[in-house]
């Protein structure tokens, strides 16, 4: 089965947290423990990179999908059609014509039996956007496109304030 073809996918969120990596990958394992004939599509694009499920080789059948913001690393999970879903809870965010996503921060806060609800009828929604049978696959992963220039990872807030001190400390000694 295509949930073990990890090898791009590890490549790619290589240079997030191994916090932002182990909440990506449980996530992961969450859909295709779920639905384990869907196709996995992997984008490594310039500002993110996302991977959804769908039942054939477009994106356009996507019906559930992750995205890690190379910036914000934010960890977007999301339903490509949710603007066509029911979401009587309102915990879905996004306003355009399509996309819907809940933002997750830990596996412990991801609330696993309603995300449950909303793939089971994302899917129906998307096996529904199918007009040709022929083009159904099944669990495949599959790399659709790997973006050569990527924007920079920047520094948690942290990171920034250590990096500035290190700088000062450098500047002083250069100029003594």
């Amino acid at each position: 089965m295509s949930k073990d073809q990890v090898k791009d996918l590890l490549k790619f969120i290589k240079p997030f947290s191994p916090e932002i990596q182990e909440i990506v990958l449980w996530l992961r394992n969450f859909v295709w423990d779920l639905y384990p004939h869907a196709n996995e599509l992997i984008y490594d694009n310039y500002n993110a990179v996302a991977f959804g499920w769908s039942p054939t080789d477009r994106v356009g059948h996507t019906f559930c999908s992750i995205a890690i913001g190379r910036t914000s690393k934010n960890i977007q999970f999301g339903f490509y059609w949710g603007s066509e879903i029911d979401d009587p809870e309102k915990m879905l965010l996004g306003q355009g014509n399509q996309y819907r996503y809940i933002l997750v921060r830990s596996t412990k806060e991801f609330p696993k039996k309603y995300m449950k609800q909303l793939l089971k009828e994302a899917y129906a929604n998307s096996l529904g956007k199918v007009k040709d049978p022929k083009q159904l696959m099944e669990g495949k992963t599959i790399t659709k496109s790997i973006s050569g220039k990527k924007r920079e990872l920047k520094a948690k807030p942290r990171e920034k304030i250590r990096n500035m001190k290190y700088e000062i400390r450098n500047e002083r000694h250069r100029t003594k």
